[in-house]
């Protein structure tokens, strides 16, 4: 991390942000308070003019992290914006204002996390049928088709008690019947 991205961030957000480097990117994690300042300060200071992407990850038992992926064309460096909101009150101010290109990854988020994000022109499911009920990627989200069927991966072969399925013994196309070692 360079002493200016350090200084000007410790300018602007004193010690709420907290900076560190991995795999040669730097990752930037601030209070849900101060989202929208961080969008902003690292679209117009730092020259992340890009927005590439935006998501949520579970945090069991009590946060979901909002996760921002933003790049500057100019000095071809990437920053990954964090912040984290409560699961009872999943609640952050919309990146749409100040990144355009955050609406459908917005939307996303807060159909498959329940991510709400104020201010939102247009927070309406993006992705599941109608009707469809729950956020999926949350972890305790239960998958119905487990619910209602026994997965078919929980035993190992030939412990069902129906045997192991045989393979047909098949040669590849063009080769002759007698060709291999003989059955035995």
């Amino acid at each position: 991390m360079s002493a200016d991205l350090a200084a000007g961030l410790e300018a602007r957000f004193g010690d709420r942000a907290e900076v560190t480097e991995s795999y040669g990117d730097t990752t930037i994690d601030v209070p849900p308070t101060d989202w929208t300042n961080l969008l902003e300060y690292a679209r117009d200071t730092l020259g992340h003019a890009f927005f590439d992407w935006l998501t949520g990850v579970d945090e069991p038992p009590d946060t979901f992290a909002i996760v921002a992926h933003v790049y500057n064309p100019d000095t071809r460096r990437r920053l990954l914006l964090r912040t984290r909101v409560p699961r009872d009150n999943p609640h952050l101010p919309t990146a749409v204002l100040i990144y355009r290109g955050a609406n459908w990854h917005e939307r996303e988020t807060y159909e498959m996390f329940g991510v709400i994000f104020d201010g939102h022109p247009n927070l309406v499911p993006l992705l599941l049928p109608d009707g469809f009920e729950g956020h999926p990627l949350r972890k305790d989200f239960i998958l119905a088709a487990r619910v209602a069927k026994p997965w078919p991966g929980a035993k190992e072969p030939g412990e069902s008690g129906h045997g192991a399925p045989s393979r047909r013994k098949t040669l590849p196309p063009g080769v002759p019947a007698d060709w291999g070692p003989p059955d035995a």
